[in-house]
Order: C-alpha cells, then structure tokens, then sequence
C-alpha cells in the first residue's frame, strides 16, 4: 500500500500561505487607515483629491444620439462625400466632480479626431460643441461653445480634447442632473 500524501500541507505550502495572510491583513489595515481631511493644497499649487471627493455623487454625462459626429462640406456639397472638408466624430466623454460649500462643481470633457476630407485644405477648422445640464425633463443651461483645431496634414486624422467652462450645481439635486455633450450644427439650412 502506498502513502499518500492528500490531506498533508507541504511545509512550502504552509510559509507561502502564511506570508499571504500577512500581506492581506497589512492591505486591509492600510485602507482602514483614512483620515477626514480637508483640501490642502500640494508643492505643485494643484489642489488635492479629499475623501469627500471621493465619495460625492457625479452627475451622468453622455452623448445624445446623432450628436457624436458630424460632416462639413464645400458650399453646394451637403451630402456628396467627394466635396466634403472634414468630418469629426467625439469618441468618449468624461467628468470630473468638487464638492464645495454645498454645491458640486463638474468639469466635462470630450475627446475625438477630426479627418481631412478630399475637400480639406490646411488651416483652423472651428466645431461647434454644445453642452446641456438638465435636472430631469428641465434644462437648466445649454451652452454652445467653438472648439478650434489646427490641422496641418490633410493625409492624418488629428485628435482633439475640449473641456467645457465649470458647470455649478446644489449638491441636493446632483442627482438628478444629467450632462449632454455633443455637435451642434445648428438648424438644417434649407
């Protein structure tokens, strides 16, 4: 009859298991370790992240459906991809949340690229980019903003990044609030 070894702990096995309980409890007791403090300001004059920040509710920001993208042709061109300028699309969006004093202060972004149609030439190209704070069915602002771009390779798409002018809401109703970004071209010309 053989000996087996099933249900006996190797003395490796053991010391390994040992040392990972260890390890694990030091992790718990270093995330318990959180102090209240308020915002202090670092060496670099950039104004630190608090536990109350971490915490804070932050509203909802997304794109509204056909706001994501859009096409800008020559004059007499709409819609004929040969005479088109450049087209843009927003590829992802973002925000970032501040509790102060019993208001939430929210930073949205956007991000995207913007490519050269056959159409382009070299230069500053403005896109319109609209920003809407509703609280429920309400607007409460909406803010049409220029975002420039300077292209200067009409064989390369070219990324940009545009961050709205703060946006300040009660803390009571953040949670009702929702944040749009997107293009807006305005009414469709006739």
């Amino acid at each position: 009859m053989q000996n087996s070894t099933f249900g006996r702990l190797n003395p490796l096995s053991t010391r390994f298991a040992r040392l990972g309980g260890a390890a694990l409890l030091g992790l718990i007791v270093a995330g318990c370790s959180t102090s209240n403090q308020q915002p202090t300001v670092s060496t670099s004059g950039e104004q630190r992240v608090t536990q109350a920040d971490l915490q804070a509710f932050c509203p909802r920001i997304s794109l509204r459906e056909g706001t994501s993208y859009f096409s800008t042709y020559e004059k007499g061109g709409n819609g004929d991809s040969n005479r088109v300028i450049y087209q843009a699309a927003i590829s992802d969006v973002t925000r970032d949340c501040r509790r102060d004093n019993g208001n939430l202060t929210i930073t949205a972004a956007a991000a995207g690229r913007v490519v050269p149609g056959p159409k382009f030439r070299n230069g500053t190209i403005t896109m319109p980019i609209r920003v809407v704070v509703m609280e429920g069915d309400k607007v409460v602002s909406s803010n049409l903003h220029k975002q420039a771009v300077s292209m200067t390779n009409s064989d390369a798409a070219t990324q940009f990044v545009f961050t709205a002018p703060q946006i300040s809401v009660s803390e009571a109703t953040a949670r009702q609030v929702q944040i749009f970004i997107g293009f807006d071209e305005g009414p469709q010309k006739k």
